[in-house]
């Protein structure tokens, strides 16, 4: 498998990633941050999976089922052909979200007389011990033998001794396989699925079709949406930056770090966004979670947080796996939490900021919200100065990033507006200091005159792709020769077979050998805020090329072979797609979208 060719199947509680052939190679359960019921993709021969085989003869073929988060896979032999719908459920019933964790794998009979066997190999806690199978009346039950105890019970209309024995099943009629984590209190049957199927399929139909739409790039967009929604959790709102742990940004090397948590950062993008698309109740959601993390004036706010708001995560290899492609060690927790990141706090502001002048927000809401803001300003005021991680979390050095002081401006700059917003002009005049402050000390200290551009950090001759953001968060007009030199030096710098690094100097772990997504929707949108519009759409063009068979993004991509790289589906990088998209098309939304703006 070339390209990570996976598509996702979810619905907020835990997601599943089903590979072209038809076969499920990751799924944790109950939550998105459980241990993996199967983890092929982390180890081809214990890791365990749900497999579909047919014989040579058959070709696949695998698609969305369009504008939901519904998985088809197709199975042809001539004649012989049958479709496998997986989904896991989602939708209203009695007023609340039913969205239990289950994957109901519903099989179509097409035509002819197609046969295959199913290969059923759960193997519960990361495959750490053996899991016991044993078929019974009503359903097929999976156990660990030792260890921590979990189950998982799978119910069917097929023979379950053929599932256990992976005997030829000739389909003849619809017939379908419910995974589920708790036991069923129902009787399981056909009609109960393809029900579940079609309130589902309402249900992401209904949710896309509430989204903004554009007049360019609308697929992708909605594409990317849904990739952002499946990823949001519902119990708390968090979201989570990707739904696997440890794929490796290069091949071989141990760049590998478990990403199914809440960084403020990501999760803060993703939100903007979504506001952006009209989507209030995710954006509800995590302003409800921020506030709920968030509880005492001087607590130290952390960079990223556990889906259920946990503050301690403790990272931990699992040494018996082997790792995607043999990419050792595989990582559970992350120790990143511990780090400090100054920029963290101006992308949370600003997103606060979205929602003063965006939404109504309940008076409650407002006041938490204000309170946050207010001790932000606080830890900015004492911190700004000094050094920190940076966006990239290097675990090594802390330096007087560029793109973090930026960010701590932001921080300020938004909370001046809010605070006028609201009519609290008492905070004005000390705030805006502070701000002019922290401004000037960046045009002074991260301007860098034998380079001609702002670099990576003060006293750095190193460029770094974020600080392409300086413009579109406001720090600097895009028409200003400083910003586009910056553009033009980060491009020379960064830019190779058309995909950024993020950086070039040594880490922690050597020179970085593939390319951070993000960052080059991050040059085409700098590329377009200053005047290379061409070439901007050019490059968009190009690098939609690059996602995979079903339109995913990862994390990274490999510079010569194009092959995605880094965990899975990447939030970060599908809310920057969005954005650009949104951006290159300049906004113009549709005919109909103009008519209900007129309506309401």
């Amino acid at each position: 498998m070339k390209n990570m060719n996976y598509a996702v199947i979810g619905n907020c509680k835990s997601a599943a990633l089903i590979s072209e052939k038809g076969s499920i190679d990751w799924y944790c359960a109950p939550d998105f941050n459980s241990a993996s019921v199967f983890a092929k993709i982390l180890d081809d021969e214990i890791g365990g999976s749900f497999e579909i085989i047919c014989d040579d003869s058959y070709s696949i073929k695998q698609s969305y089922i369009r504008s939901t988060n519904i998985v088809s896979t197709t199975f042809t032999s001539g004649n012989d052909c049958f479709e496998v719908i997986d989904f896991m459920p989602r939708y209203k019933n009695n007023g609340d979200y039913f969205n239990p964790s289950e994957i109901i794998r519903y099989f179509r009979y097409r035509s002819g007389n197609p046969v295959f066997s199913i290969l059923y190999n759960p193997k519960m806690e990361y495959a750490k011990y053996d899991t016991e199978i044993v078929a019974e009346d009503e359903y097929i039950k999976s156990s660990t033998t030792e260890g921590e105890y979990d189950s998982i019970y799978l119910y069917t209309n097929i023979d379950k001794e053929a599932i256990i024995q992976q005997k030829p099943i000739h389909l003849k009629e619809d017939a379908y396989v419910l995974l589920a984590y708790d036991e069923k209190l129902l009787t399981q049957t056909l009609d109960r699925q393809y029900l579940k199927l079609q309130k589902t399929k309402v249900y992401w139909l209904d949710w896309a079709n509430s989204l903004t739409s554009f007049k360019s790039y609308n697929k992708e967009i909605v594409r990317s949406a849904l990739v952002l929604k499946l990823l949001s959790y519902d119990k708390t709102g968090a979201v989570l930056a990707a739904a696997t742990t440890s794929l490796p940004e290069s091949i071989g090397e141990e760049r590998n770090w478990d990403y199914r948590f809440c960084w403020i950062r990501d999760a803060s993008m993703a939100i903007k966004i979504m506001s952006k698309l009209g989507h209030l109740n995710t954006v509800k959601r995590f302003m409800k979670f921020i506030i709920d993390i968030i509880p005492d004036k001087d607590e130290k706010i952390q960079i990223m947080y556990g889906i259920n708001r946990e503050k301690k995560l403790t990272e931990e290899e699992l040494t018996h796996l082997k790792g995607y492609k043999n990419s050792s060690p595989v990582r559970i927790g992350n120790a990143a939490y511990e780090q400090k990141q100054n920029d963290i706090y101006g992308v949370l502001v600003d997103v606060i900021y979205q929602q003063f002048i965006q939404f109504k927000i309940s008076l409650e809401n407002s006041e938490s919200l204000w309170t946050i803001v207010r001790s932000i300003v606080r830890i900015v005021e004492n911190n700004w100065q000094k050094p920190d991680k940076g966006i990239w979390e290097i675990r090594t050095d802390e330096k007087h990033f560029t793109f973090s002081k930026v960010l701590c401006w932001v921080a300020i700059d938004r909370a001046i507006k809010i605070a006028d917003i609201i009519h609290k002009e008492k905070y004005l005049n000390d705030w805006q200091k502070l701000a002019d402050t922290i401004k000037s000390d960046i045009l002074k200290n991260a301007w860098n005159d034998e380079k001609g551009a702002f670099t990576q950090f003060y006293g750095s001759k190193d460029m770094d792709a974020a600080n392409l953001l300086m413009e579109s968060y406001g720090f600097i007009d895009a028409k200003d020769p400083k910003y586009i030199q910056t553009v033009v030096e980060t491009e020379k710098e960064l830019c190779y077979n058309g995909l950024m690094y993020r950086y070039k100097n040594q880490d922690d772990f050597g020179l970085p050998t593939s390319s951070f997504t993000i960052c080059t929707f991050w040059l085409i949108n700098a590329l377009d805020a200053v005047g290379q519009r061409k070439k901007a759409k050019q490059m968009f063009d190009q690098l939609l090329k690059y996602s995979n068979h079903v339109g995913l993004f990862s994390e990274d991509l490999d510079f010569e072979t194009k092959e995605l790289l880094g965990n899975f589906p990447q939030a970060y990088s599908h809310l920057a797609l969005i954005d650009t998209a949104i951006n290159l098309s300049k906004g113009k939304i549709t005919e109909d979208e103009q008519i209900l703006e007129a309506i309401h």
